[in-house]
């Protein structure tokens, strides 16, 4: 097999976004002169922005799916369709020659299906198998983000603005997402780990990240904890975000979109995991500098009832210690 256009279709939040870019990276490599095209979710396209190996990135969703493959000529050689939404495979196959897409349903010359694992495997090796099934191996799991000049020059200026330039930036990401709140360690927690770290490293500055469901809680934090604790969430736009965080010294986070973000940005880190959804499944792999912290309870005994505040402050903290003292240095805006 010798494509020409490849299309990769993942309607999904952009944690699961950022999940794919290994995916990405193979397909490239493996066929270097294809045109690979992403279609992604509308709110979360930009994740995979300034790609070198993406040529170009549409927001798309089911809806759109439903009435476009009506419209659609045969265009691409070879289709990758991430979700089981019948919408997404039906207009991969109104428009590609061979769509690849998990399925328990018998495949044909037209259509391969890869049936789901049975059992839990990590999330990006789950995502591999569909490039697998037309012989494109992966060993690169590093996730991948882009930072634009532009982004940088803009982070360099907000940081510059916040009095924040040659301080040590160890960033929180205190939440998840309303629909899976009980991946939340508490913020009480939170708020000792800030004490401890301000205490032993006073030339740090801890900013509280998130998006605009997080804000209220952050801004409340920031504001019990003082001048050296500032709160960004619902501030900045996804890219922008992402721009201050590439200057942080630490992260800290719950499992959520930002932390694949952090993994992928190569920020040396502390992750924190639910036992119903572990780390070993979910956390960045080929990083260097990140910890893992699962939750105390086996996955096997595990529901979403079980409480973040089982693991425990002392377990962060050392983990967090570990971290900064590895590389005492601060980590300067240019």
């Amino acid at each position: 097999m010798l494509p020409r256009k490849i299309l990769v279709i993942n309607v999904a939040r952009f944690g699961d976004t950022l999940l794919i870019t290994p995916v990405l990276k193979a397909l490239k490599e493996h066929w270097p002169m294809a045109t690979l095209d992403v279609f992604a979710h509308k709110k979360t396209a930009s994740i995979i922005e300034n790609l070198p190996w993406v040529n170009q990135i549409t927001p798309f969703s089911k809806k759109k799916a439903m009435w476009l493959k009506y419209f659609s000529p045969k265009q691409y050689d070879l289709a990758l369709v991430y979700g089981n939404d019948d919408a997404l495979v039906d207009y991969a196959r109104r428009v590609s020659t061979l769509t690849v897409s998990f399925s328990n349903n018998p495949g044909n010359d037209a259509w391969c299906t890869v049936a789901p694992p049975k059992q839990l495997i990590p999330a990006q090796q789950e995502r591999a198998l569909l490039a697998q099934a037309v012989g494109v191996n992966i060993t690169d799991w590093h996730l991948a983000y882009c930072v634009t000049e532009q982004e940088r020059n803009f982070a360099h200026r907000f940081l510059t603005r916040h009095n924040l330039q040659n301080k040590r930036l160890v960033g929180f990401q205190l939440q998840s997402f309303p629909a899976k709140a009980y991946r939340d360690w508490p913020v009480s927690s939170f708020k000792a780990i800030a004490y401890r770290l301000l205490e032993h490293y006073p030339e740090s500055h801890i900013l509280l990240l998130g998006g605009v469901d997080g804000k209220s809680t952050a801004d409340a934090l920031a504001s019990e904890l003082g001048s050296r604790v500032t709160s960004f969430a619902g501030v900045l736009s996804m890219r922008q975000n992402a721009a201050v965080m590439s200057h942080l010294s630490l992260y800290l986070g719950v499992d959520t979109g930002p932390t694949h973000l952090a993994g992928a940005l190569g920020i040396p880190m502390v992750a924190m995991y639910h036992a119903f959804h572990p780390g070993r499944y979910l956390a960045p792999q080929q990083h260097a500098e990140l910890i893992v912290i699962e939750h105390p309870v086996k996955y096997a005994d595990a529901s979403r009832e079980e409480p973040m505040s089982k693991i425990d402050v002392d377990t962060v903290w050392n983990a967090v210690n570990t971290l900064l003292s590895k590389c005492p240095e601060i980590k300067v805006s240019e």
